[in-house]
């Protein structure tokens, strides 16, 4: 389990200050890659803004990396301020791009910095939070007979079904947690009277929603 919190989706907010438009958009990005693309995607969608300004964090805790940019608003001004809140807010492995569309009157730099800290404070404050685990991803052959049985007893222990396919069996795909597949396991044994078992395919990670 990750040990810092991280966006579990997109999500995007809007501020208004004398007239121009703040418009904020954060999402979760696991790597260089991620962001870069992430920034791409919002500097398209906005082609017309007056500015689109990037910051990101990648990693948690005391191993980050980070970046800003002021994207022609003057030096200081947007992308620092941005970046400030992303760090005080906890989060790990976040993009946010703050998309400005001019209303005509000059802000000042004090009132740019404010501007740009309150657009990225209003998503920061309403982003789901996550935390990030490893899941198995496994398989599992059934007659039909146990097919309700065992949906329950999968949610019972956290799993979700991923796909199904009917032939003379029922073949389920299943993903636990890591640390839910065995007490899974367990109570299929006895389920089955031994005879059942689901086998470990692949193991990757999920985000989990966090109250």
């Amino acid at each position: 389990m990750s040990d810092y919190l991280l966006p579990l989706k997109k999500i995007r907010r809007e501020i208004i200050v004398v007239n121009s438009r703040f418009i904020a958009t954060l999402s979760p990005a696991a790597s260089t890659d991620e962001a870069r693309a992430f920034i791409k995607r919002i500097r398209e969608e906005f082609a017309d803004a007056s500015h689109n300004v990037p910051a990101y964090i990648l990693g948690g805790g005391n191993s980050i990396s980070e970046y800003c940019s002021d994207d022609g608003e003057p030096s200081g001004t947007a992308g620092r301020p941005a970046l400030t809140v992303l760090r005080g807010s906890g989060l790990g492995d976040v993009a946010v791009v703050v998309t400005r569309y001019f209303g005509g009157k000059l802000l000042g730099t004090g009132g740019l910095v404010k501007a740009y800290t309150e657009a990225t404070q209003a998503v920061v404050r309403d982003v789901q939070r996550a935390r990030r685990i490893p899941v198995h991803i496994a398989m599992l052959a059934i007659p039909y007979s146990f097919y309700e049985r065992i949906k329950i007893l999968a949610t019972r222990h956290g799993g979700t079904i991923q796909d199904e396919d009917f032939a003379a069996d029922i073949t389920l795909t299943l993903r636990f947690p890591v640390e839910d597949l065995g007490g899974f396991q367990t109570d299929l044994r006895e389920l089955s009277a031994g005879q059942l078992q689901a086998e470990i395919i692949e193991t990757s990670e999920m985000l989990v929603a966090v109250s």
